[in-house]
């Protein structure tokens, strides 16, 4: 790479801005960097470092947008996500991605800048492209050696994928500072609508969503934020004796609040109760026909005191429109029994928001994944062939694997389901106990764990690796039993685990030859020796 100190004013940088309308740019002239000292008199010109041919961007910054998760809808304050229309700008606090760049080392490079005009009815997007200058002393001018950048791909291409991994190896990498400031307007019409992080009012308070906060103890006067999504986990202390008393515990507590279908308004949306379903004290399940409102009560169960019908799982589910109305609410409750030896009781809860109308398909990348996000995962529909295993071999192969077993894994985490040949097969392995003299007779062999490996490789650029999914494994490991007698009981311990192998190869730099000294000393440097 050749690196410059450049200590010289650069020229004006050109800025295109436009408000949600992108085919319509107007370039005007503006100047992000100060000029510095002018050159001293009697010294000549010496060339400056830009004066060469400029480094071609890798990618289009105007065409990038990392927050954009879900296709076909609009991502919350994803300022540059093509989906969101003016409405759904109306409902934006303001840009989780405002500046998107992309290799902050370069001299010159062009930069997206995202705000919001919250003055203009309805709300506009505003989009600036502009020249930015890196302000820092050493800085590359041009990229000479492209695959010092990447990531050597341990996936050998063949004549199917060559061109499209070809296509698909540039990365790019986000910036979220830049010499280029700009300022948003904060004041915003206050109008008859949710907007995003606003308080879900009700008729008489506001929606309660209990959480932990300074410690693990449940609060119950954390209110509901406007499509904010939470799934939480806190402790309840609680004395048995009195949990009739105690409303948190009750499901009317959670079922009765009417939401308002926008802020200050008298339009109340009812919570319906969509299903209820029963935890007894062994953990078995049970879904009620009926939705009434069931209460808690205690019951003496010999020397012990129980609880009945206590809330242990709320999930609200509320839909909305894109001009920011609340249109209906869902609650799914996870009622069991509780006694003195689940003392302190932990609680879940969740919510949830879905645009009508719309059925999202969250990423979990773009394009890499991301950590902490689900796997995406499919299976592809087969024929039930003949098996050679007993029926409850099969029953606990099934317990091991869960429902619906994938039989693919996506390499991205924004990879398309149509794009079959891309998706990374799943390779099951049935491994048998190694037996060293003779098999038992009358033995069962039965799985008894399932081993998941994932192996993942940095792909991309070294600014900014993309996490890739190159192989998964899945191994089932059976032991032998022997067979029991009719109506015996056995109990076997099964066993589920995932590793996540790091296989990235290191990346190979790559280095100029050393440059020559071509100098000539003056014919009297030696006087007067020689």
């Amino acid at each position: 790479m050749d690196c410059w100190a450049s200590v010289r004013a650069q020229a004006g940088a050109t800025l295109a801005v436009t408000t949600e309308a992108l085919n319509s740019t107007e370039p005007s002239p503006t100047n992000f960097r100060p000029a510095l000292s002018p050159r001293p008199p009697g010294l000549p010109r010496v060339p400056g470092p830009f004066s060469g041919p400029r480094p071609t961007p890798v990618t289009d910054v105007a065409a990038l947008c990392v927050c954009d998760l879900s296709p076909a809808q609009c991502d919350v304050n994803c300022c540059c996500d093509p989906d969101c229309s003016s409405m759904d700008f109306s409902v934006f606090s303001a840009c989780s991605v405002s500046v998107v760049t992309g290799d902050s080392q370069f001299c010159s490079q062009k930069a997206a800048i995202y705000s919001l005009n919250f003055t203009a009815h309805p709300p506009q997007r505003v989009f600036k492209l502009v020249d930015q200058i890196n302000p820092s002393v050493f800085c590359i001018h041009i990229t000479n050696y492209k695959p010092a950048l990447s990531f050597i791909n341990p996936e050998v291409p063949d004549e199917n994928n060559f061109d499209k991994l070809m296509k698909t190896s540039d990365g790019f990498s986000l910036n979220g500072e830049s010499d280029v400031s700009f300022t948003t307007e904060s004041g915003t019409p206050n109008t008859a609508k949710y907007e995003y992080g606003v308080h879900l009012q009700t008729s008489d308070s506001f929606l309660r969503f209990p959480s932990p906060l300074t410690s693990s103890l449940c609060t119950d006067n954390n209110p509901a934020a406007f499509l904010v999504n939470q799934a939480v986990k806190c402790t309840r202390r609680i004395n048995l004796e009195q949990c009739e008393d105690i409303e948190a515990l009750c499901m009317a507590y959670y079922s009765s609040p009417k939401i308002l279908r926008v802020p200050n308004s008298r339009t109340e949306v009812p919570i319906t109760v969509q299903s209820i379903v029963i935890q007894s004290l062994n953990k078995t399940l049970t879904r009620l026909e009926d939705t009434d409102v069931v209460k808690q009560s205690l019951v003496e169960a010999g020397a012990v005191n129980i609880c009945t019908n206590v809330v242990l799982e709320v999930k609200y589910s509320l839909t909305y429109t894109d001009a920011g109305e609340i249109t209906k609410a869902d609650l799914s409750l996870l009622l069991g029994t509780v006694s003195n030896a689940v003392v302190p009781l932990q609680q879940k809860f969740e919510i949830h928001f879905i645009q009508q109308n719309t059925k999202p398909v969250p990423l979990s990348g773009n394009p890499g994944y991301v950590v902490g996000l689900p796997l995406a995962a499919g299976f592809q529909p087969h024929k039930m062939g003949a098996t050679t295993c007993p029926l409850v071999v099969e029953k606990v192969k099934n317990l091991l694997k869960g429902q619906s077993f994938p039989d693919y894994v996506a390499p991205f985490g924004n990879s398309r389901a149509q794009d079959v040949l891309d998706w990374v097969p799943v390779h099951f392995v049935t491994q048998a106990p190694h037996v060293k003299h003779f098999v038992l007779q009358d033995s069962c062999q039965l799985p008894v764990a399932l081993v998941i490996e994932v192996k993942w490789t940095k792909y991309g650029s070294l600014l900014n690796p993309q996490a890739k999914i190159v192989n998964v494994t899945a191994n089932l490991i059976s032991s032998s039993f022997p067979e029991t007698n009719s109506g015996s009981e056995r109990t076997i311990l099964l066993s589920t685990v995932v590793t996540f192998v790091d296989v990235s190869a290191p990346a190979e730099a790559g280095f100029r030859a050393r440059p020559t000294i071509n100098a000539k000393l003056p014919f009297n440097f030696f006087f007067p020796f020689v």
